[in-house]
């Protein structure tokens, strides 16, 4: 597919901001070489973040480039309480084909999720009726539940796990502290920003610019 062509995802996706309805998919757990089952619910019980993860397909190109990249910092973010679930429209036995082949993801350890029906692309926007597959998305879903975070990608531009790493810290660090924004390029430690009066007009001199 060229970027010249239409995508039509069929779907307006899921506002930031609103609640994510429980849904399930069938996965395949690449630490225990087992069958699973993905359930929002019980994230939620648990009190851990998601992200997830969707990519257009198994066996293809710049995706295990991309999982392969976001599986050098699957174990810092567990530590950080997230849960990174990756999600194309493969099966759970193709996941783990995929797996035992492909060099790229020897690291990868973490949920990897089927949505052959693409049900769940669909509910979150991704969903490429043309050619059945998910477009390139991460959406983050906070302990509440609720979608915080939202990028989408075309299928011939990787995304950048280090980029993904420093919002995690930002959104970790603002759900903690409400009252709190982090402003452009944020890391951890750095000076955040107490949105009122006092700060219009003023913003570089709370950043020490």
């Amino acid at each position: 597919m060229t970027q010249e062509q239409d995508v039509s995802t069929g779907n307006l996706p899921l506002s930031i901001g609103s609640k994510v309805d429980n849904f399930s998919m069938a996965t395949y757990e690449p630490v225990e070489g087992t069958f699973g089952e993905f359930e929002l619910k019980q994230q939620l019980e648990a009190k851990r973040w998601t992200v997830l993860f969707f990519y257009p397909a198994d066996f293809t190109f710049v995706c295990p480039t991309e999982l392969a990249d976001l599986a050098a910092k699957s174990d810092q973010l567990k530590e950080m309480g997230v849960d990174v679930v990756s999600v194309s429209t493969d099966t759970q036995y193709v996941h783990l084909g995929w797996k035992k082949d492909e060099r790229l993801l020897k690291d990868v350890k973490y949920t990897m999720a089927a949505d052959p029906t693409g049900e769940v692309s669909r509910n979150f926007g991704v969903y490429d009726h043309a050619t059945g597959l998910a477009l390139r998305g991460t959406f983050i879903i906070n302990p509440d539940g609720v979608l915080v975070g939202s990028e989408t990608n075309f299928y011939n531009v990787g995304r950048n796990a280090d980029e993904l790493l420093r919002k995690m810290k930002a959104y970790l660090h603002v759900f903690k502290n409400p009252n709190e924004a982090c402003p452009a390029k944020w890391d951890e430690g750095q000076v955040t920003l107490k949105p009122g009066e006092g700060l219009v007009g003023k913003v570089a001199d709370a950043l020490g610019l």
